[in-house]
């Protein structure tokens, strides 16, 4: 996951310059108050301007004028006019910032004050848990952290997030843990000297301050230093070396991908630090100095009894050209072969294997973790930008996409891969690596794509009379990836070449080079829409209709050639999804057609047993709702007559003594496939057996428009209880629930 930016709290904060320009030409109060013009403001106050006006964002005039004067007295001048005429100290932005939590990013003590004066809150937060003392913590306001304490501010209070972000990692972040990310070493030591801060608090993550410090600090080297001093003052403090950040890196591993020798040497200083203990990619700290190619760490970790058997090290060294660091390994006791021979190694792939099997032999210079050969017999395919290669990203089979380091393409799909790493159905994301101004996007390794599945499969995937399970899993997963993906980006080139396959026959989403994020624009998210709706046709057709055939189709010709009704309902509703676009295929997952025919025979099965149809209660609000109109017609209108005859006889005769024979009605074949589902399997129907045969087959082919009638009837009842819970695809394990919706918390939200 990428670091945050130290600057990325207050880019959300603030507006933009193309906001603030829009918003300048609109309103003449906030250009004045923007522009510091405080008899300007004065002036268009007296005229009657409204005080309490709203840019984009929530923004008023207040808020404005706490962050946006750059002179700290004329700011609170302009503060004390718009108060004096009316403005509302109290007034949140659509963030739930109000004026007293931005002035804690001014850190304007006299500004603060006043607003407590007004009524606000020393520990009021915004929507995302941010109280004005982190917001001063953040950008390092040491004075208004000293008068915020002295007026009750909670130095340890947790970011608070809400419910749905608490289950995705988010918040739990503290005042010394923004102060030591973004690196203000006064206000640490000002926390820390005065204020007993928890040094051991802990976020929603697990990480502590020592992890954010390590892990999110600016990019600069200037700030290596300050860096240094911060994590000094932690450690000092008593703050715990055996936390873990993500992927399980320990503070150790962390500093050594900081690449600063100070660091690693301070915390191997530490009583409790475990040299050797592994992240989850089973890596030591020696490890990971040796695939950086960091001798001289690599060097102080050996001296301080790094074990060598933590991989093959000596071949790494190597490989990086860093020829003196495997020596020494060698002179340390370090294997040489460490793994067995090239000869006796297997990849995982099928597809790639003897390219695989070639690359990994060729002795070749790593390019950060990565081994790549620009060779065209290790070309996956061709793309407009540079290609896709095959290489092992650490030691892993990866397809490696090129490109052009500074392209916006690049940019494009890195943003959409880093902020979505966590959506399971979306090729895996390993990490990017740059050389040269090429930029290599490492990838998990698959199989195949889906338009090279049906070209290569057409005699096992030839249209039956049977089940299409293929297609019912396939486009479960493809639903799922765009489902999360929706939140926050939109794919924008969805495509049968960029659906892949994985050698356990997992189908993910690929290929987002083309991606953006979403802003609201529904004709933006609706090309994604219509493209799936072409998708499903094209995978139910198994391939039979070429995908550019399909996109050059009019949406009712796309319907027509659906081969039946779940897949023509699901398909309508794709080009037709009415209001709440972004939550569209959340409601889709639970469509029927992504039922099993078993599932469907049992929801059949299941409304046939509500006590009003078996009664046949004609008031009943289910027969109400389900009772058919003379003017529709459906397979399943006269349906006794359909059935097979000598079933029909045989169900009949258990109501001979009263005479209560089935009659037309979709209550009454309700209630016959629950009879017959119930005593089905009894020996004294062996002949209906020997008819029917699979009965959710039977009832799938005689009346393939019923269990869509059913689902359409009841699917905004207390009746869609019956629908399938167990298979039904939005209902998410509790893996699964973690990994919903984090595209937004990862890229909007500040924690």
């Amino acid at each position: 996951m990428e670091s945050q930016s130290p600057n990325s709290t207050q880019e959300r904060l603030l507006p933009s310059s193309d906001e603030n320009k829009a918003d300048e030409e609109n309103h003449p109060l906030i250009s004045a108050i923007v522009e510091e013009d405080v008899e300007k403001v004065k002036q268009l106050l007296e005229r009657g301007t409204d005080v309490n006006f709203q840019q984009a964002g929530g923004w008023t005039p207040l808020h404005n004028a706490v962050v946006n004067c750059n002179t700290l007295h004329k700011s609170e001048e302009i503060v004390a006019l718009l108060l004096q005429y009316g403005a509302d100290p109290l007034q949140r932005k659509d963030n739930g910032a109000t004026p007293f939590i931005l002035a804690g990013i001014s850190g304007n003590v006299n500004l603060l004050r006043l607003f407590l004066s007004k009524g606000s809150e020393v520990n009021e937060c915004d929507f995302n848990g941010f109280t004005a003392f982190m917001e001063a913590a953040t950008y390092g306001k040491t004075e208004a952290l000293r008068f915020l304490k002295k007026e009750g501010a909670d130095v340890n209070l947790a970011r608070v997030a809400k419910e749905n972000k608490k289950k995705l990692g988010k918040g739990g972040a503290t005042a010394l843990m923004d102060a030591a990310s973004n690196g203000h070493l006064d206000a640490v030591k000002a926390l820390l000297d005065e204020m007993e801060p928890d040094v051991n608090a802990r976020d929603n993550m697990g990480r502590n301050a020592l992890i954010h410090v390590l892990r999110e600090f600016p990019d600069e080297k200037a700030k290596a230093q300050t860096r240094e001093a911060i994590i000094r003052l932690l450690l000092k403090n008593g703050v715990d070396v055996e936390v873990r950040g993500e992927g399980r890196k320990t503070p150790l591993i962390l500093a050594v991908e900081t690449k600063e020798l100070s660091l690693v040497r301070m915390l191997l200083e530490q009583e409790n630090i475990k040299i050797d203990d592994t992240d989850g990619e089973n890596r030591t700290a020696l490890l990971v100095a040796v695939q950086l190619g960091l001798d001289e760490i690599a060097l102080v970790l050996c001296d301080h009894g790094a074990s060598l058997d933590c991989g093959d090290l000596v071949k790494l060294a190597r490989l990086n050209h860093r020829f003196y660091l495997a020596n020494y390994l060698i002179s340390k006791g370090a294997r040489k072969d460490f793994l067995s021979s090239a000869a006796d190694w297997e990849p995982q792939s099928s597809r790639w294997r003897e390219a695989l099997r070639k690359l990994h032999q060729l002795a070749h210079p790593m390019t950060g973790k990565l081994k790549i050969f620009i060779d065209d017999k290790y070309k996956i395919a061709d793309t407009s930008k540079g290609g896709v290669y095959l290489g092992f990203y650490n030691g892993k089979e990866a397809a490696v996409k090129l490109f052009q380091e500074s392209s916006e393409e690049a940019q494009k799909e890195l943003s959409c891969l880093k902020n979505n790493y966590l959506n399971s159905h979306l090729v895996t994301f390993y990490e990017k690596e740059t050389q040269g101004g090429c930029l290599y996007v490492c990838l998990a390794l698959c199989e195949r794509t889906l338009q090279e599945h049906f070209a290569n499969h057409k005699e096992t995937e030839a249209a039956g009379n049977g089940e299409d399970v293929f297609a019912r899993k396939t486009l479960l997963s493809v639903f799922k990836a765009l489902e999360e993906l929706h939140l926050v980006y939109i794919h924008q080139d969805l495509h049968p070449k960029n659906i892949l396959i994985d050698s356990k026959n997992a189908v993910r989403l690929a290929d987002f080079d083309k991606s953006i994020k979403w802003a609201g624009d529904t004709q933006k998210i609706m090309r994604d829409l219509q493209a799936l709706g072409r998708l499903v046709l094209y995978v139910v057709r198994k391939g039979g209709i070429p995908f550019e055939e399909l996109e050059a189709k009019s949406n009712e010709e796309v319907i027509k050639d659906s081969p039946d009704e779940e897949t023509r309902d699901l398909i309508c509703h794709l080009f037709c999804p009415g209001e709440n676009l972004e939550r569209r295929l959340s409601s889709l997952l639970g469509h029927p057609f992504f039922w099993s025919w078993e599932s469907r025979y049992r929801t059949l099965r299941n409304v046939g047993n509500e006590s009003d149809l078996k009664q046949r209660k004609s008031e009943s609000n289910i027969l109400q709702i389900l009772n058919l109109k003379t003017s529709e017609s459906f397979s399943f209108a006269n349906w006794t007559t359909k059935v097979d005859k000598c079933v029909m006889i045989k169900m009949n005769s258990f109501y001979k003594g009263k005479r209560k024979f089935y009659k037309n009605t979709v209550g009454d074949l309700l209630k016959f496939i629950r009879n017959l589902g119930e005593h089905y399997h009894e020996e004294r129907n062996n002949d209906l057996q020997q008819i029917i045969g699979d009965p959710c087959r039977y009832f799938q082919k005689l009346f393939p428009d019923l269990v869509i009638y059913v689902y359409t009837k009841l699917k905004d009842t207390d009746y869609k209880k019956h629908f399938p819970q167990t298979e039904n695809p939005h209902r998410l394990t509790v893996e699964e629930e973690e990994m919903v919706s984090r595209v937004n918390a990862l890229s909007t939200d500040r924690d």
